[in-house]
């Protein structure tokens, strides 16, 4: 699978149940894909899986994605196909380099300004409440230029505070307006994709 920033929501009551008894079965398939010591590795995941998914460390969870995409190199649907059925759902994914890494960076100004430290494995009511700080950041951006979103002036008169923060992260920073419109797109689908979901969602970049 190309380079990309895959989010992904967890089911860890199926993953307690197939992603264990893969992990079981196919241990020889998936130690190389381990770190060090990593018949002790694999008895740790298997473990944390066993109890919840969301356990599992970012290095863990990446090994994983790792074996899954090695055993389908070719064809990265039935990789996303896979990982679902033992608990883990790609759901959205932001290619090209230039796109996840200005992703990256507004995600850093946020968790800087609102003082909020959001990991790869979050809560989704504080990811989406950064969505929508992305969505007003990037609107101001556009706005600048003529442009304005429907969806954004809509969540303005709830979110007043995450407003103000990113008109002044704005004022403070600004933004390209290519990159601001492209990163609209993203921000507003992935708040359609979480609104209303209730789990944690994990930013994983392979």
């Amino acid at each position: 699978m190309a380079e990309e920033l895959y989010f992904i929501k967890t089911n860890p009551t199926i993953a307690k149940i197939n992603l264990y008894n893969k992990l079981t079965r196919e241990e020889e398939k998936v130690i190389p894909f381990l770190q060090e010591d990593s018949k002790v590795s694999l008895e740790i995941i298997k473990n944390k899986v066993k109890d919840s998914v969301e356990e599992l460390s970012r290095e863990e969870l990446s090994s994983i994605f790792t074996w899954f995409s090695n055993t389908y190199p070719t064809d990265s649907e039935e990789v996303k196909t896979q990982l679902f059925i033992n608990g883990l759902d790609i759901f959205y994914e932001i290619p090209k380099e230039q796109n996840i890494q200005s992703f990256k960076d507004i995600l850093s100004d946020y968790e800087k300004y609102a003082q909020q430290h959001l990991d790869f494995m979050v809560n989704a009511q504080n990811f989406n409440q950064f969505l929508v700080y992305g969505l007003f950041f990037t609107d101001i951006a556009l706005e600048e230029k003529g442009s304005c979103t429907v969806l954004s002036h809509y969540l303005k008169a709830d979110h007043a505070s995450l407003y103000d923060l990113a008109e002044e992260h704005f004022r403070n920073k600004g933004s390209d307006r290519n990159i601001a419109f492209e990163l609209q797109h993203y921000f507003g689908e992935l708040y359609d994709l979480t609104k209303f979901y209730k789990g944690s969602i994990i930013q994983l970049y392979s």
